[in-house]
C-alpha cells in the first residue's frame, strides 16, 4: 500500500515516514503544497497525510484541487489543536478525517489503516481469505494460525490483493502500489514475487487472470 506524507516540517514528516515504513507501506514525501498537490494529482496513492498548514499551497486548497479534479484516494489532514476551524474547513474541503499536532505517531497510523481498509470496503482490522488471516493492525498474515515468513515486497503484495479481494488486479497497478516513485519498477518482478507467495502461502488462492493480471479470493468463491 503506498502513502504520500505532505507535511514541511522535515524532522515531522522523517519520523511519519519512518513509522509508515516500519508498518509495511511505501511512502513518497512532499515538504510543500505545490509538489503535494502535484503528487497526488499525478500518481495512486491508497491513502494521503496531509498538513493544513503549508507553503507554496495551503492544505485546503490542495484537497479541494483533488477532490474538484475527481481524485478520491482518503486523506488525513494535520491540524493545530487550537484552530477548530481547519478541522471543519478541511472536513468540508474534502478530507475523511484530521489528526490534531502534536500527537504521537500512532494517532496517525491508526486513522490510515482504518482509511485505507473503508475505501477498499472492509470494516475490520484483520482481512480473511479461506485459512490466510491479514492483521493490518500488526501488520503479520498467518495460514491455518501460522505466522508466514515475508519479505517486504511479499508483503506488500499480499496485503493489495488482500485489501482488494475478489478483483482483477494488473501488474501495473501492483507496481505503483508496491513501490515508490523512485524505484526503477519493472512489472517482470511482479510475477516472480507472486509465485514467491504462492509458494508460501501453499494454498491456491491467488488466480492469474491472462492478459489482465491476479485476483485473490477463497476456493468458494472462484469463478
Amino acid at each position: 500500500m503506498r502513502i504520500l506524507v505532505v507535511e514541511d516540517d522535515a524532522n515531522l514528516n522523517r519520523q511519519l515516514t519512518d513509522a509508515l515504513k516500519e508498518a509495511g507501506y511505501v511512502v513518497d514525501q512532499a515538504f510543500d503544497g505545490e509538489e503535494g498537490h502535484y503528487l497526488g494529482d499525478t500518481e495512486p496513492y491508497d491513502a494521503i497525510v496531509l498538513d493544513i498548514g503549508l507553503p507554496q499551497l495551503d492544505g485546503i486548497t490542495v484537497v479541494e484541487k483533488w477532490r474538484a479534479a475527481g481524485k478520491a484516494m482518503p486523506v488525513l489532514i494535520l491540524t493545530a489543536r487550537d484552530r477548530w476551524s481547519d478541522k471543519v474547513a478541511g472536513i468540508d474541503a474534502g478530507a475523511d478525517d484530521y489528526v490534531t499536532k502534536p500527537f504521537h505517531v500512532e494517532e496517525v497510523l491508526a486513522p490510515v489503516r482504518a482509511l485505507i481498509r473503508r475505501a477498499a470496503g472492509h470494516a475490520s482490522s484483520e482481512l480473511v481469505c479461506g485459512p490466510v488471516r491479514l492483521d493490518t493492525k500488526s501488520s503479520k498474515a498467518t495460514v491455518n494460525g501460522t505466522t508466514l515468513k515475508l519479505t517486504s515486497h511479499e508483503f506488500r503484495l499480499l496485503s493489495y490483493l488482500m485489501h482488494h479481494m475478489g478483483e482483477v488486479v494488473s501488474r501495473t497497478e501492483l507496481v505503483e502500489h508496491m513501490y515508490d516513485q523512485d524505484f526503477d519498477r519493472d512489472s517482470n518482478t511482479i510475477e516472480v514475487f507472486v509465485g514467491r507467495l504462492r509458494k508460501k502461502l501453499g494454498v491456491d488462492l491467488i488466480e492469474t487472470i491472462r492478459g489482465l493480471g491476479y485476483r485473490m479470493q477463497a476456493p468458494a468463491d472462484a469463478k
